[in-house]
């Protein structure tokens, strides 16, 4: 999981400067909230939870992981989408963007009581053995 989770950040970060460039060259920052999105819960925090998965993909085998993967890869791109209707006066667009938040919000959540269970102090191994030159 932790490959396919840094190779979706690669793509939300491609987007997101996508967006910001595109956002330069026309001189309309409407899209600022969007892009803002997409580049810290896309490209950071996904970027993020794979690595970590990477460190630890014991975590990774989880129920919880594999509900959180689902929640932020849906909650996400629909919150996004919610953002750009929003952006453009749509306000039926605010529910989307409130169910997409809630999948993210929760999926976060679960990610963090997956770690605090996965990751106890006397049932890590090196994590060092898990990186392959």
């Amino acid at each position: 999981m932790g490959k396919t989770l840094i190779k979706i950040a690669a793509v939300y970060f491609s987007i997101g400067v996508l967006v910001g460039m595109t956002m330069g060259i026309i001189h309309d920052f409407r899209y600022t909230s969007m892009h803002a999105h997409i580049n810290l819960l896309g490209w950071v925090s996904t970027a993020l939870f794979g690595i970590i998965y990477s460190i630890y993909p014991f975590a990774a085998d989880t129920k919880l992981a594999k509900t959180h993967f689902w929640l932020h890869n849906i909650g996400l791109p629909v919150m996004v989408i919610g953002l750009f209707c929003e952006s453009w006066g749509i306000s039926a667009a605010l529910p989307v963007m409130i169910v997409g938040s809630l999948a993210v919000v929760v999926g976060t959540l679960l990610f963090t009581v997956n770690l605090f269970k996965t990751l106890k102090a006397s049932s890590i191994p090196n994590a060092r053995s898990n990186f392959k030159a």
